[in-house]
């Protein structure tokens, strides 16, 4: 069954062997013997072209939940006795502050060396529906003040304030403060519209009853950064995350947005890696 969704995951039976770490001809020769016990031709096969049939669709979603109640068999067995196993997949956004993430994952992976971490970064909308779905453990999120999680558990990590990034040859970059009326007529770099990092910064603007322009749309924070670098946009990022950057000039906002971190979970069934995490997390936060 898990050569049965590598390969439908690939589209290909060397990607799939490669993935499952085993020769092709092996992959190859145990979905052949599970086709013929099942009755059923699972995938059409080319020289060029693999593609599931009605049949292989149809065994997918069981054969997925099957797996995935044996791994998670294997894991419960393993912390009966103490031991936590498994896979811990962790999502973030691009400007976490609240924890020092790379400190607790080591902490993490000291205590628990056999849980595999996979490590996402993303919105924080898309991240909270991950986490509902079950395809995220935990995430970091940064949400504005006026906001909070739905559907998960939580616990703030963090409150900061945004400042205005400035090049350092931009006119405004000696001021000692701004305000964002000072700031309404530039040209703004900042992250896709609908996204929680946006929204931060749209509500401060609303809230002030002015507009503005995003020239530019990214959700990479080293690109943004670039941008106001080359003097071609400013933006509204949290204080802590751009503090001591090069080549960059920060200056308070009187008026500017404030966000509040969060690490999120679903408490629907954790597994004891989630679970583990967030204790761990609890401990580090720099709030």
């Amino acid at each position: 069954m898990r050569y049965v969704l590598a390969v439908a995951g690939t589209g290909n039976f060397t990607r799939a062997a490669r993935e499952c770490r085993v020769v092709q001809s092996a992959l190859s020769h145990q979905i052949a013997a599970l086709e013929r016990e099942l009755g059923v031709r699972l995938f059409a096969r080319t020289s060029r072209r693999v593609a599931l049939t009605a049949a292989g669709e149809a065994f997918l979603p069981a054969a997925r939940a099957c797996l995935e109640a044996a791994d998670r068999a294997a894991v419960d067995a393993a912390a009966a006795t103490g031991e936590i196993r498994g896979r811990l997949a962790v999502g973030m956004i691009p400007t976490v502050t609240g924890l020092d993430l790379p400190a607790v994952l080591r902490d993490f992976h000291t205590r628990h060396p056999r849980v595999r971490i996979v490590l996402r970064g993303g919105g924080s909308d898309e991240m909270v529906e991950s986490v509902r779905a079950g395809e995220l453990d935990v995430a970091l999120l940064g949400l504005p003040e006026s906001v909070r999680p739905r559907g998960v558990r939580y616990r703030a990590l963090d409150h900061d304030r945004h400042v205005a990034v400035l090049a350092r040859t931009h006119r405004l970059a000696t001021r000692a403060r701004l305000d964002l009326a000072a700031l309404a007529g530039e040209p703004f770099a900042d992250f896709p519209a609908d996204t929680a990092g946006r929204a931060q910064s749209d509500l401060a603007f609303a809230a002030a009853g002015l507009s503005r322009e995003v020239a530019f749309e990214a959700m990479a924070t080293d690109l943004i950064l670039g941008l106001i670098r080359q003097g071609l946009a400013v933006a509204l990022l949290p204080s802590r995350f751009v503090a001591g950057l090069p080549d960059v000039v920060t200056v308070p906002l009187a008026d500017g947005p404030t966000r509040v971190e969060y690490l999120a979970w679903s408490d629907f069934n954790p597994t004891p890696a989630a679970a583990a995490f967030v204790e761990a997390a609890a401990g580090q936060s720099t709030r």
